[in-house]
């Protein structure tokens, strides 16, 4: 049996579709599952034994209808017997149609249903705490499970050569191991993502008054002189335990770090999905307009924590979802001082 899933997204939205892939696997041992992807989110799923080929949705699939043509041609040619669509966009509705599957399952909408041979419609409410974003897309699996208990967390799988050389690169810059060590998500994937400059170099003054802690952080090259400000804000003593020249030169080595690390602390997103699928803690702050039920997955007022604006100053909302609120996020980011996050951060750090 030939299976393509396809997430046609961002790292955390394909980290998390690949549970699908993972439950495939063992629903259906002897299969063959492909995983159409993004090129750019491929480093979150090498490695994974659940997936036989990635498939890489190239930019110039866009620009060239000659070379969407040809890569379309080959899907069709694989003959899948089951197609799952967790993206459920123009592109992958293409994919999904083209395919020739003999079962096509996606997220329901009322104008791409007739896409499917299948459709689930999407919870608005978690029932685990394996929130939202997971828990609907193992609703695409629901008519294959034949009711058997499926894993819902993503992993991540390092190879023993790549856990070895992020313990050899804080080795080789005098890392004290007795110390604890926290990797830092320091700047969201844009400006209304990311918590407030200042406000981010008193949560890190806190953190090492409290823990003594050694700091990295993690950035995207072109943040640089964003990251290099919040260093800037900080205190002597917190500059002196940030290793701020310790960069990861690539997703897989910023893996194979934060392996090493006590717990992974600042903005969510992508690094924050990344090191739960690690097993490693988290305390996570939301952007004042992401929905934070979506991804908050594995919240267990210990370990993982997250924190969101809405959950301290509902009456800022009021009868609007957060990502209603999008138009002012960088306003209520502004009432999102590090006073109403610090009692439950403290905490977190005694536990982690």
């Amino acid at each position: 049996m030939k299976i393509l899933v396809i997430q046609q997204k961002m790292i955390g939205d394909v980290l998390a579709t690949s549970i699908i892939c993972n439950n495939l696997k063992m629903l259906y041992p002897d299969s063959r599952v492909d995983y159409l992807v993004y090129p750019f989110t491929r480093p979150v799923v090498e490695n994974n034994p659940n997936i036989d080929n990635l498939i890489l949705f190239k930019d110039e699939f866009r620009k060239s209808k000659k070379a969407l043509l040809k890569f379309l041609v080959a899907i069709r040619k694989t003959r899948y017997d089951i197609v799952i669509d967790a993206y459920g966009k123009l592109e992958s509705n293409i994919v999904v149609g083209v395919s020739g599957a003999k079962k096509k399952i996606g997220f329901y909408k009322s104008y791409t249903q007739f896409v499917y041979d299948e459709t689930v419609r999407e919870k608005s409410r978690p029932e685990t705490d394996a929130g939202l974003a997971i828990e609907n897309r193992l609703l695409l699996l629901k008519s294959l499970s034949g009711g058997q208990k499926l894993d819902n967390r993503p992993r991540i799988f390092l190879s023993d050569k790549e856990i070895a050389n992020g313990k050899n690169i804080l080795e080789s810059h005098n890392i004290d191991f007795s110390r604890k060590c926290y990797m830092i998500g320091v700047l969201g994937s844009g400006g209304n993502k990311t918590y407030p400059f200042p406000f981010m170099a008193r949560i890190l003054d806190e953190i090492v008054s409290q823990t003594n802690a050694t700091l990295l952080f993690n950035y995207m090259p072109i943040q640089e002189a964003q990251a290099r400000e919040i260093f800037n804000m900080c205190g002597p003593k917190t500059q002196e335990n940030i290793k701020f020249h310790i960069v990861p030169g690539s997703i897989r080595e910023f893996l194979s770090l934060t392996y090493h690390c006590d717990a992974l602390i600042g903005n969510e997103g992508g690094a924050v999905n990344m090191a739960k699928a690690l097993m490693k803690p988290t305390f996570t702050i939301f952007s004042t307009w992401i929905k934070k039920e979506a991804w908050n997955a594995f919240d267990d007022g210990l370990h993982n924590v997250s924190v969101h604006l809405k959950d301290f100053r509902p009456d800022l909302y009021g009868s609007k979802s957060a990502k209603q609120m999008k138009d002012r996020a960088m306003e209520l980011y502004g009432q999102f001082s590090p006073d109403l996050i610090l009692p439950e951060l403290h905490a977190y750090l005694d536990a982690n």
